[in-house]
Order: C-alpha cells, then structure tokens, then sequence
C-alpha cells in the first residue's frame, strides 16, 4: 500500500491548485468537490476535476475525489461523471458525512456498474468519513460494509456541529482545544473510529488543523493522532505537508529502538519474554517492532535488503 500520511486537500474548481499540489510531497490529493466548492461551483468543479484528472502528471500518488453528501442533489452526479470520464485515474472516493452502511452499499454498487461498463482493471476504492453523532453509532457496521472500503476518515467540525459542541476556534478544526476541555477533546471519538477501522483492517485518518500559520499546534494534534493509531491525517495547506510527514514516520531513534527488539528476538528465536537492555519485551512488543520497521522500509528510511519482516 502506498504511504497515507498527508492528504492534501484542494479545491476541485481551482484548477491552478491541482498542479501545485502534484508537485507537492503529499501522499495522497484529495480533489474536494464538497465543502471548499460553492453551491454555484458544483458543476464547474466537477468538469474541472475530470480535466485535471486526465491532464496533470499525478506521478506515483494516490489521488482522490470528495464527492458531496448523499442527501444532496450533487453526490450521486458526481460519482457518475467523474468515475465514467476518468475513473481510471481515481484511486479512492472519499463520501463525506456517512451516517450508515447503506451510504457505503450504494457508492459500492454505482462504481460496481460503472467499472463494468467501462471495463476498468483497477478497483477504485471508498473512504467514509464519519463525521455525525449517527455515523459514530454505526461506525463498527460500516467499518464491514464493503470489501471496496479502505478508510475511515474523522471529520472533527461537522462531528462537533453534530453533537452541539462548544465552537473553539475560527475554523473549527482542532485548534483552540485546550481552551474548552483539559485533554484532548475527541479522545473518544477518535479512539473508536481507530478501533473500528483496524478491527476491519482499514486505515484511519485524522481531520485536518485548521490554522495553517500555526506549526506547533499542528505538530501536537498529529503527535496525538499518531499516539490513537491514526495513519495519517488531512492538510489543508501545502505547508502543513512537511509537519505531518514527519509525524507519522518512523524517526530514527523509532528505527533504531525497532531494530534492537527484533534482533534480540531473533537470537532467543521466539522463546516468549526477552531481555532488552535491562527490560523484559514480549511478543505484543515485539509484533509493534516489526510493524513500525516494516513501514519504515515501505518509506524507504531503512533498506529493503535489510528487512528483517
């Protein structure tokens, strides 16, 4: 699997920032044709992103398509268009506000129809993003509702609307939290949309930081992400790419703290606990060890000769 630790998201009628964004060192573009699209815009951003997609040199990254809620007029429209005139460049479509399982049957029968008819060889796959105090409840059964879905997407502003949360910042999008909860306010939310998706074997990807100018503050809320189990998370600007990346890849003291594990578990060759420098490891330890290696050489931080999976 490619690496999905930022996903650049980019408004899908302005066609100048789909260049940029090729060019950036996201793992992931998310052409949006949901909320950063005006309700005037719609059809113009959907041609705009079937251009785009067929146009711009995407080189290796996994590119996505936000369609619009299902309860608009727009979500269905959008599916059809942009995966019948180019679905064989879009990796994933991500479907916001998924408050059921049917939500994700229908986008999965739709593409089912569509790659049939245009004969495409890839599997386009589905993000849900649960951000409602409905699709929280339903999480788990949506987590299994599809052999299509490979992610679940937190989406903190609309989930804090939802839910009638106190407003804590301009953009409503993760900072300012410490000002109205001592901790991190959606502990909970987060941990269970984690616990669902690895229980199904899917990604989990936090909501974006919502002040760009801020550096800090989004290095925290990444940090915390990453420390729930999340594997990535959204940007919103080009600058806040760098921040996430280191983030959520393995440093070197990871590397290195990784290494020592599997190789004193090699030498014992599996007999259960292991001394380490004065601690006792076991194999829960040592599952974690390998994991984190394992995607530090997906990265390309470590050998792939040297892999020790």
């Amino acid at each position: 699997m490619k690496p999905n630790r930022s996903i650049l998201s980019v408004p899908g009628h302005k066609a100048k920032m789909h260049a940029k964004a090729a060019e950036s060192q996201a793992d992931v573009i998310m052409l949006d044709l949901e909320d950063s699209v005006p309700i005037d815009a719609k059809a113009t951003a959907r041609d705009q992103v079937v251009a785009s997609l067929q146009n711009c040199d995407w080189q290796a990254k996994t590119v996505s398509v936000r369609i619009n809620a299902l309860d608009t007029p727009f979500g269905y429209r959008d599916v059809l268009t942009i995966v019948e005139a180019a679905g064989q460049r879009v990796d994933t479509v991500v479907v916001p506000k998924v408050n059921h399982p049917g939500d994700i049957h229908f986008v999965d029968r739709l593409l089912n129809g569509i790659v049939l008819n245009k004969k495409f060889t890839q599997q386009i796959k589905i993000e849900a993003s649960i951000e409602t105090a409905r699709g929280l409840e339903q999480v788990t059964t949506i987590a299994g509702s599809s052999s299509r879905l490979k992610t679940l997407v937190f989406g903190v502003a609309d989930y804090a609307a939802s839910i009638g949360a106190r407003l804590a910042s301009l953009s409503g999008h993760g900072e300012n939290e410490d000002a109205v909860y001592p901790g991190h306010r959606w502990h909970y939310t987060l941990s269970r949309i984690v616990t669902a998706a690895k229980a199904h074997g899917l990604l989990a990807i936090d909501a974006p930081y919502g002040d760009f100018k801020d550096t800090h503050g989004l290095t925290h809320a990444a940090r915390m992400a990453c420390a729930l189990g999340c594997d990535g998370k959204w940007a919103i600007h080009p600058n806040q790419i760098a921040g996430i990346n280191e983030v959520f890849s393995p440093s070197a003291e990871d590397i290195a703290r990784a290494e020592t594990i599997l190789k004193a578990n090699a030498g014992a060759q599996g007999n259960g606990a292991i001394a380490v420098n004065g601690r006792m490891i076991d194999q829960a330890t040592v599952r974690l060890a390998q994991q984190l290696y394992d995607q530090a050489v997906h990265l390309r931080l470590v050998d792939n000769s040297k892999s020790k999976s």
